[in-house]
């Protein structure tokens, strides 16, 4: 039995359909396809059925995913007890961390590790919350930074746990010259008659905010659709709009736009998760501990 064919098929599960799958495993489609047969053919079982544009499990698909699962979870132990046999802490560790709080600490955290342990290799990747959840899920990360957001409207997900790592306060971002720009703070309700820009990569955080803006009584105004923070910023600067965002954006000086306090205020709480059989691996040990240390030192309270 080939623990790689197991592994795409609990992809397609966790992703819900083969080229999702075959993109997180850098795999091909039809890669994908192959393996999924292989697999059908030496349980002489069909694993899987169509679904619209979709695929699904069948029942015995769902079986046998059920124990990869469970499989991959007596390895992480396996791997973990070996690596404490080690006299260094070495290997290749995998982190998944959203950009506002990776570049506010993952710098100084792999900086400090490298002084430290010089056979250890921290390798980020930049994913959203919900995304670096899935990653944990199917073994193509070690740790994740994710948020209770994430957690809230994507869906909690079994055999992890979690470290508390920071908290992050949402902020009002207006043009510099805004009537409400000079305001000690706001309420979202202040921003029903404006034009917004939201940053489109996490459809969660967007849902967040589109539900304030809701509880206030109003549908925002879209007029842009942003990949990135700094377009959503320059269109603030320009004038063309406003945006609620993550207070980790404004660890820098920003020109032309003026961060101003959300009241009530509405914070997300930030956290390090891992699968809880790694809980003993010596490198996601140290790597939990150096993220919590450098988040005390850089994140503001």
């Amino acid at each position: 039995m080939d623990l790689g064919r197991l592994r795409t098929l609990r992809e397609i599960a966790i992703r819900g359909s083969m080229a999702a799958a075959a993109d997180a495993l850098h795999l091909t489609p039809s890669a994908v396809s192959q393996q999924v047969a292989q697999l059908e053919d030496e349980f002489g079982l069909p694993l899987t059925e169509r679904m619209g544009r979709g695929v699904r499990l069948s029942r015995a698909g769902e079986v046998l995913v059920s124990y990869t699962g469970r499989v991959l979870g007596v390895l992480d132990e396996a791997i973990s007890e070996l690596a404490t046999m080690k006299e260094q802490v070495t290997g290749e560790l995998r982190i998944a961390a959203f950009p506002s709080i990776a570049a506010a600490i993952l710098p100084h955290t792999v900086q400090t590790l490298s002084r430290s342990y010089p056979h250890l290799t921290v390798v980020l990747e930049e994913m959203e919350p919900a995304e670096g959840l899935a990653a944990l899920g199917s073994w193509q990360a070690d740790v994740a930074i994710i948020d209770d957001l994430s957690l809230m409207l994507g869906g909690k997900r079994h055999g992890l746990e979690r470290v508390p790592l920071a908290e992050d306060v949402l902020v009002a971002l207006l043009p510099h010259d805004h009537p409400l720009a000079d305001r000690p703070s706001l309420q979202i309700a202040d921003l029903r008659n404006e034009l917004w820009a939201a940053e489109s990569t996490s459809s969660i955080y967007g849902e967040f905010v589109v539900a304030l803006c809701r509880r206030a009584g109003f549908e925002p105004k879209l007029n842009a659709k942003c990949r990135s923070f700094e377009m959503v910023n320059a269109m603030v600067a320009s004038g063309c709009a406003v945006s609620v965002v993550p207070g980790l954006r404004m660890t820098r000086d920003m020109l032309r736009v003026k961060a101003v306090k959300v009241r009530p205020e509405v914070r997300r709480k930030i956290s390090i998760a891992y699968r809880k059989e790694a809980r003993n691996h010596p490198a996601v040990r140290v790597l939990v501990e150096q993220l919590v240390l450098s988040a005390a030192e850089n994140v503001p309270a």
